[in-house]
């Protein structure tokens, strides 16, 4: 069994599964999932995040609004948010960006442009990578990036765009986290992606409890699932699982400044 997989974004804070915290945690360790990233979304699953963070070792996490949780929060929240990240456990502000997948009216993609903006410079002024959600907005996505540099870059989470957008977001340095979906029969583009990423940008997740891997699609997805992600990796980009493994982790390593 290889020992060093990892879940770059997961969701232990969400309600559905909190309660199953060691449970879930436990169950990955068997599966040689060792390290978790877990992604906060609004104010309250980011304090969550941080207290599971604390509670284990090889468990951090990542503060944040997500774009859709923008709705009736105030801009002053993220005085809060700012507080939480000077955790030790704390690594990445996130999960942060754009969402115009139910709503792509005028009014909402300025409101959400307008918090991740803020959030970017937030990651800027704590020197921090982010974690990025663009769902049906990755061309905005790519133009705010440009727009702000964020020094220490960050993962387009669950990316959903195209291999070309993928290669101008790899150019401004950022990584590329894959999940479920590439398991599914009709996610042509997906397969692309993961075939033609960088190895040195790569990343595995699962977004937990969502968009299980096959054969668990239906089901709650965990983090033991994980090294259904990186077998699936392996047969896209013919490569050993061994091999790209190692890569995912050196490169969390290296984007959240996490310890060996």
């Amino acid at each position: 069994m290889i020992a060093c997989y990892l879940d770059s974004h997961c969701h232990l804070n969400d309600e559905h599964l909190i309660e199953k915290e060691n449970e879930l945690i436990n169950s990955a360790h068997k599966a040689g999932v060792s390290r978790f990233l877990v992604i906060g979304y609004d104010l309250k699953s980011s304090e969550e995040a941080v207290a599971i963070a604390m509670r284990h070792d090889g468990v951090y996490a990542a503060v944040g609004f997500q774009p859709e949780n923008t709705v009736g929060a105030d801009i002053a929240e993220l005085s809060r948010i700012k507080e939480l990240a000077g955790s030790e456990k704390v690594v990445a502000i996130g999960e942060i960006g754009l969402d115009y997948h139910w709503d792509n009216s005028e009014a909402t993609k300025e409101r959400q442009k307008t918090w991740f903006r803020k959030q970017l410079e937030l990651a800027n002024e704590l020197d921090l990578p982010v974690s990025i959600h663009a769902r049906d907005a990755i061309g905005d996505t790519l133009s705010i990036l440009k727009e702000i540099e964020v020094r220490r870059k960050g993962v387009l989470h669950c990316y959903s765009g195209s291999a070309e957008s993928m290669r101008e977001f790899a150019k401004l340095g950022y990584y590329f986290g894959f999940d479920g979906p590439i398991t599914y029969k009709n996610a042509v583009e997906p397969k692309r992606c993961v075939a033609e990423c960088p190895l040195d940008r790569l990343l595995s997740e699962t977004d937990s409890p969502y968009l299980p891997p096959v054969p668990f699609r239906g089901k709650e997805n965990r983090p033991e699932y994980i090294p259904y992600i990186v077998k699936q990796m392996s047969i896209l980009r013919g490569q050993d699982e061994e091999t790209i493994a190692k890569a995912i982790e050196e490169n969390f390593l290296n984007l959240f400044h996490v310890k060996p």
